[in-house]
C-alpha cells in the first residue's frame, strides 16, 4: 500500500515537473501529399466484398479497409456512390444500387455514405464521393427498380454492346447528373467529388474508328461540347454550393496519341470518349486531375514519367496519377513488380512544380498487399502522415491558431484543444529529444501521445487546406 502510494506520488511530481509551457520554436512543416485509392463498388470489386451482406458484415468490411488506409498513411478515399444511376446513400432520386443488397431499390439497413464519412474522419481520412455521370447499366441484364432510368426516361438511353447508356446529348442526361452530385455536396459532410472516365462507351477500334459507333447520330465535336458543358456545370455548380468540395476528374491516361511525342494509344480519348481532358485542366474545371497512368515507366510509348511530365506541363492545377497498383503480379501486366509501383510514387513526388500526389487503384490491392506492396509502402514511402495539399486559387486565408494543452498520466501525455471555428481538422507534430515527428492528422480536438514529447505542436487546418501557423509547446522543468 505505502509503495503503490509512493508511486502516485512520484508520477503527480513528474506530471508537474515536466508541465508544458508557451513555445517560440518552430517545427518543420507538416509533409504535404494526396495520397488516395479508390474503392470500387461496381461488381463488388473492392467493397462491399458481395451483395446481400449483412448491413453490419458491410460495416465490418468497410471498417477493414479503412484501418488500413490508416495503418498506410493514406489521406483520402475515393468512394463510389453511383455505380451506374443507382445510389450508395440514402436518396430520394434514385434508387438503392444492387451492389449492395442484390435487388436494385433495396435498402441495406443504413446509410452506407453517411457511415463511411463517419468512420473515415475519424480516422483523419478524407471522402471523395465518386459518381459514374452518364452510365445507366454496365450490363443490359440487370433487373432495374420502378424508379431507374431504365423505366423512366426509355427515350434517354443508348443500347451499346453489353451497356445501357444515358445520352449525354440528352439536358435530362446532364441535369440528372448533376442534381445527384449536388443532392451529395449538400446533405453530405464530403471532402470532395470525383468522376471518372466514363463519358462515352470505350468503344472497339478498328482502322482508327470505332466499331460500332455509338448510336446517336453526333459528331466526336459535338459529343465534346456536351461533355464540356456538363464538366464545367459541375465544377461551378459544387463551388456555389459548397466551394471547398474538390472537384476531381479521372480520365484516360493518354489525351491523344501523339501527346506527348512518341506515346501510342488505341483509344482516343478525345475522338472516341468525348474526353477533353487537357481542356479541363487549363480551364481550371477542376481542382485536381487523376489521369490513369496505369502504365510501366518504360518503354517510352505508354511511359508513366513521360506521360506524368506532360500532364504537368499541361496547366496550373494539381494533377494526381492514377497508379495500377492492382496490376502487380497481374495477368494484365506479368511481371510488374510491387517495386515499380514504389518507383512511380517516387517520381510522383519529383516531376514537376504543382502539389504532388498519386491515386492507387485499387484499395483491394492494397488490402492484398499484392507482391509486397503495402509492406513496401509503409517502409519506404508512406513513413508519416501528410496533409492534402491546400487550393490557394479558391482562398489563402488562415485559419485560427488553436490553443493547446498537455498533461503526463502515466507514460501517455494528454494533448487537447478547443475546436478552431474556422478549422476541419488539425495536424500534430511532436519532438522526441533533437527530432520532430508528424504524428497525426484529425478531425478531433484532442490526442494521446506515446511518453512524453519535449515539445508539441498543433495546426489548425481549414477546408480548403490552408493551415495555421503551430501553436508549441515545450516541457518545462520546475527548479
Amino acid at each position: 500500500m505505502i509503495r503503490a502510494l509512493l508511486i502516485l506520488a512520484l508520477t503527480a511530481v513528474s506530471a508537474l515537473a515536466q508541465g508544458y509551457t508557451r513555445s517560440n520554436e518552430q517545427p518543420p512543416l507538416f509533409p504535404r501529399e494526396f495520397r488516395a485509392a479508390w474503392v470500387a463498388c461496381v461488381y463488388n470489386i473492392d467493397w462491399p466484398s458481395r451483395p446481400g451482406l449483412s448491413a453490419s458484415a458491410q460495416q465490418a468490411e468497410l471498417l477493414r479497409i479503412l484501418n488500413e488506409a490508416q495503418a498506410l498513411n493514406l489521406n483520402a478515399i475515393i468512394f463510389q456512390v453511383r455505380p451506374n444511376a443507382d445510389a450508395l446513400y440514402k436518396s430520394s432520386i434514385e434508387p438503392w444500387s444492387h451492389w449492395l443488397s442484390g435487388t436494385m431499390g433495396r435498402s441495406p439497413g443504413y446509410d452506407p455514405l453517411a457511415y463511411c464519412i463517419q468512420q473515415a474522419h475519424a480516422r483523419g481520412i478524407e471522402v471523395h464521393a465518386w459518381f459514374n455521370p452518364f452510365r445507366a447499366l454496365p450490363n443490359k441484364d440487370i433487373p432495374t427498380a420502378r424508379n431507374h432510368v431504365m423505366r423512366t426516361n426509355k427515350g434517354d438511353i443508348r443500347p451499346y454492346k453489353q451497356y445501357r447508356w444515358l445520352d449525354p446529348a440528352s439536358s435530362f442526361t446532364r441535369n440528372r447528373a448533376l442534381s445527384v452530385i449536388l443532392d451529395v455536396v449538400k446533405r453530405y459532410d464530403i471532402d470532395g467529388i470525383h468522376i471518372d472516365d466514363y463519358f462515352y462507351p470505350y468503344p472497339t477500334v478498328v482502322n482508327g474508328r470505332p466499331n460500332p459507333e455509338f448510336p446517336d447520330g453526333k459528331t466526336p465535336a459535338q459529343r465534346r461540347a456536351y461533355v464540356d458543358s456538363f464538366v464545367q456545370s459541375m465544377y461551378s455548380s459544387v463551388k456555389q454550393t459548397k466551394p471547398w468540395v474538390r472537384v476531381g476528374i479521372s480520365p484516360f491516361g493518354i489525351w491523344r496519341p501523339g501527346h506527348p511525342a512518341g506515346i501510342e494509344a488505341g483509344i482516343d480519348a478525345y475522338e472516341h470518349l468525348a474526353g477533353d481532358s487537357r481542356k479541363w485542366l487549363q480551364k481550371g474545371w477542376c481542382d485536381y486531375l487523376s489521369p490513369q497512368l496505369y502504365w510501366r515507366i518504360s518503354p517510352r510509348k505508354q511511359s508513366y514519367t513521360a506521360l506524368l511530365a506532360w500532364w504537368r506541363s499541361q496547366g496550373s492545377r494539381p494533377v494526381w496519377p492514377g497508379i495500377a497498383t492492382a496490376r502487380i503480379n497481374s495477368s494484365e501486366d506479368p511481371g510488374r513488380k510491387a517495386a515499380e509501383i514504389v518507383n512511380q510514387v517516387n517520381y510522383s513526388r519529383t516531376i514537376g512544380k504543382n502539389w504532388v500526389g498519386h491515386v492507387h487503384w485499387s484499395m483491394k490491392s492494397l488490402m492484398q498487399n499484392r507482391g509486397g506492396i503495402s509492406k513496401d509502402l509503409k517502409k519506404s514511402a508512406y513513413l508519416a502522415p501528410a496533409l492534402v495539399p491546400p487550393m490557394p486559387w479558391l482562398s489563402k486565408s488562415t485559419p485560427s491558431l488553436p490553443s493547446i494543452s498537455a498533461t503526463l498520466q502515466g507514460n501517455t501525455t494528454l494533448v487537447r484543444w478547443q475546436p478552431v471555428r474556422d478549422a476541419s481538422k488539425y495536424a500534430v507534430q511532436a519532438r522526441y529529444g533533437k527530432d520532430w515527428h508528424s504524428i497525426s492528422v484529425t478531425y478531433a480536438s484532442g490526442i494521446n501521445l506515446k511518453g512524453s514529447p519535449d515539445a508539441i505542436a498543433v495546426s489548425s487546418v481549414d477546408r480548403f487546406g490552408n493551415t495555421s501557423q503551430p501553436f508549441v509547446i515545450s516541457k518545462s522543468r520546475r527548479r
